[in-house]
């Protein structure tokens, strides 16, 4: 749905560390960009979409831009309930906090489940997985 998208952070050691942790987690990538960002997608070869993490101001930000002070929600694609175990365990052991220990989340349904974990620059991250018959079917007339 997306391209890219990218944030600015305080410390990209911190954020490196912690989203290439994240990335082998999900079987993603954390690609160099340039001496003051990173990329994170699904590979060097599927690069796009991507998120741009870095340090640095692109230039297309406007004049005065400062890291966020609001925290953004970013949501990963797991694909399994281990990868969210993974992620999980991952964010935490490499400058992450919990936000929310793996479990199901929202209604049954939906069969989603998830992780959340806030990101060195206080972020929540997430990881989900859903099951097999998302999105519900829908019910026949009759």
């Amino acid at each position: 749905m997306f391209d890219h998208l990218g944030f600015r952070v305080r410390d990209l050691a911190a954020a490196r560390k912690f989203y290439d942790a994240v990335a082998a987690s999900l079987g993603l990538s954390t690609i160099d960009n340039t001496e003051t960002s990173f990329l994170l997608s699904r590979s060097a070869e599927a690069l796009v979409p991507f998120v741009w993490i870095g340090t640095g101001k692109p230039d297309f930000w406007r004049d005065g831009h400062r890291t966020a002070q609001s925290p953004l929600h970013l949501a990963f694609t797991a694909n399994s309930k281990h990868a969210v175990d993974a992620f999980h365990k991952a964010a935490l052991e490499n400058g992450g906090a919990d936000n929310g220990a793996p479990g199901p989340r929202g209604p049954a349904e939906m069969q989603y489940y998830g992780a959340y974990v806030i990101d060195p620059d206080g972020n929540n991250i997430e990881a989900g997985f859903r099951g097999s018959e998302w999105p519900p079917r829908r019910m026949e007339a009759g």
